[in-house]
């Protein structure tokens, strides 16, 4: 929560955002340092207990989580033997991972996993920075300047208005004041000449009120650019309840609101200045900054100052993803159908990350996804582990990039084969819920069967893609289809005396609803159920097994916050190996029996 302490300045109103970042890199150059590397010694310790050789089939459910039994639950719903069987039958080989917030590199336990971040923790065995801390450290050192996604919008900033769209605070859950003043600082400094925010309130993560404080200081500053050549100035606004932010297409109406404000400078509320404008709406009875109504700001002759057009670049500085989708696809989709957008200027579009790896949204982003090296892959195929990684289109990148720590191709051509089944195209996913889990599977069962790896790894996109479809009877089919394709899998390992790991990537399926505060389904104002189509904060579970498993193989007591970081290592161990030290620690022990 952001801290008000008393009058004063707004520079002493608010030191938490002034000084970690923003005074350190404010008066300096943003230009990148270069980190050094050292040399890596692949040659992992071998496991005092487990054997190696054994055939592991690596599973992943997508979006397959832990809930409680009910009717919105559509892993619950569904026939599951499979699933059921593993979650019943062996409780020292069946336990609840963390798959969202910090176990997987995110800033808080309030921010959904996604299967980006997920296989990136799975593949990689450490925790590394995603959201607002890689967002940090790619200001910090200037890296975000130098990036394809800054140079796409610096395109725009001979002839054009460079725009940042996002939430004005310091609370650190979607956005914070300090990278928005230091994304500004960078701009300025290459080249953009002519700047506009279109500035959101906040109130929910921060004090109710502190927007007067935090519209003051960006004021501030930008007139300090104005003082130096640099036309800069907010153009609009509007709490982030009402205006921009929604989420899970519950009400477009909310992102249209910004639209207007934001791009075609129109708005009930026009005010010469930003303070001028949260002030006197503010000062309304039972006015809040989430709930400010959208306003524009004016010059002399009453005409808006920053409507986004043809020819300008456009960044969503909000690092976190649930609440800017949406704008997102008012800006990037020509086929939107949403609402009418009135003129969609030809512009370039960036957010602060990509919001959706899924949807490839938006397409141009700032800050690239972490760069992790020394992945569980890369050591197994230098320790002679022969690898191969399936699934269909939509997760293939999952199974293979995100999980090789973002890096395309492979390690070793000789060591792995990566298969790519291609989805159903041309369809939603609700309509064939099955998709192609039966054939990712005979790919799985024959890889297995072959002979000539020793890792099979496969992504089940089931439950997940059906899921975001909001189609529950749908989403029962497609959990149902994933665990038809465990069951093959797991076959085939019984047959060839191997191990199995089946575990998820982050919730989904088991929760298709909206809930209130107290936790029970919410409705709309027709009373009809608000069906729930992102992920959630569930656990996963994750099964260990196999006739290849030794008897005394059992999870440990001493790891309950354990995360899909602590995946890996497992196994590792699984394989053999011990893994390397500063990998999270493994899931597993032996015992003597």
């Amino acid at each position: 929560m952001g801290n008000c302490r008393g009058g004063g300045a707004p520079f002493l109103l608010f030191p938490k955002y002034l000084t970690p970042l923003f005074t350190k890199n404010l008066f300096r150059s943003t230009s990148p340092k270069k980190m050094g590397s050292s040399g890596v010694s692949w040659k992992l310790a071998d496991h005092p207990k487990l054997p190696k050789g054994k055939v592991v089939a690596m599973v992943v459910l997508d979006g397959w989580g832990e809930a409680h039994d009910n009717q919105y639950n559509c892993i619950s719903v569904a026939e599951t033997p499979t699933m059921d069987s593993l979650k019943n039958g062996a409780p020292d080989r069946w336990r609840l991972v963390r798959a969202h917030g910090t176990a997987v590199g995110l800033p808080t336990e309030d921010d959904m996993g996604n299967s980006e971040v997920g296989h990136n923790a799975l593949g990689a065995g450490r925790i590394f920075a995603q959201g607002a801390k890689l967002c940090d450290l790619a200001l910090e050192t200037g890296k975000i300047f130098d990036g394809e996604g800054f140079n796409y919008i610096k395109g725009s900033f001979e002839s054009g208005t460079l725009h940042l769209i996002g939430l004005l605070s310091d609370g650190g859950v979607h956005s914070r004041i300090d990278q928005v003043l230091l994304l500004v600082k960078g701009a300025s400094e290459r080249g953009a000449k002519r700047i506009r925010v279109h500035a959101l309130t906040d109130g929910r993560d921060v004090l109710d009120g502190s927007s007067v404080a935090f519209v003051e200081t960006l004021q501030n500053y930008l007139a300090e650019l104005r003082d130096q050549g640099i036309d800069a100035q907010i153009a609009s606004g509007g709490g982030r309840m009402y205006v921009t932010m929604d989420r899970y297409e519950n009400d477009w109406d909310v992102v249209k609101r910004g639209w207007d404000a934001q791009v075609l400078g129109e708005a009930p509320y026009k005010f010469k200045s930003a303070l001028e404008a949260v002030k006197t709406l503010r000062a309304e009875p039972k006015a809040n900054d989430q709930y400010l109504p959208p306003f524009v700001i004016v010059d002399e002759s009453g005409k808006a100052v920053g409507p986004i057009v043809d020819g300008d670049a456009v960044v969503t500085f909000n690092f976190r993803a649930d609440r800017m989708v949406m704008a997102a696809k008012a800006f990037e989709y020509e086929d939107f159908d949403k609402f009418d957008r009135v003129r969609v200027p030809k512009i370039r579009y960036a957010g602060m990350l990509q919001y959706d790896g899924e949807l490839k949204l938006p397409s141009h982003y700032l800050v690239s996804p972490p760069e992790i090296d020394r992945t569980s892959g890369e050591y197994l195929t230098h320790n002679g582990v022969r690898t191969f990684a399936c699934s269909e289109t939509v997760k293939f990148g999952h199974v293979t990039f995100f999980w090789n720590g973002n890096r395309s191709g492979y390690f070793d051509s000789e060591m792995e084969e990566y298969v790519e089944v291609p989805s159903d195209s041309g369809i939603t996913f609700n309509v064939q819920p099955k998709m192609k889990a039966l054939e990712i599977a005979e790919k799985a069962r024959d890889a297995i069967l072959g002979g000539e790896f020793h890792q099979v790894r496969v992504n089940l996109p089931n439950s997940d893609m059906v899921g975001h479809t909001g189609d529950i009877a749908a989403t029962v089919v497609a959990c149902k289809a994933a665990d038809e394709a465990v069951k093959m899998i797991l076959d085939a390992i019984e047959q060839v005396g191997g191990i199995y790991v089946v575990t998820a990537d982050h919730g989904n399926a088991e929760d298709m609803v909206k809930r209130n505060k107290k936790g029970e389904p919410a409705l709309d104002k027709d009373g009809n159920i608000q069906i729930l189509t992102s992920h959630t904060l569930e656990p996963v579970p994750i099964a260990i097994g196999g006739p290849g498993l030794l008897p005394g193989v059992r999870y440990r007591k001493d790891v309950p916050n354990g995360g899909l970081a602590n995946v890996a290592a497992t196994v590792m161990n699984l394989h053999g190996f011990v893994a390397p030290d500063d990998y999270e620690t493994t899931l597993i022990e032996v015992v003597d029996n």
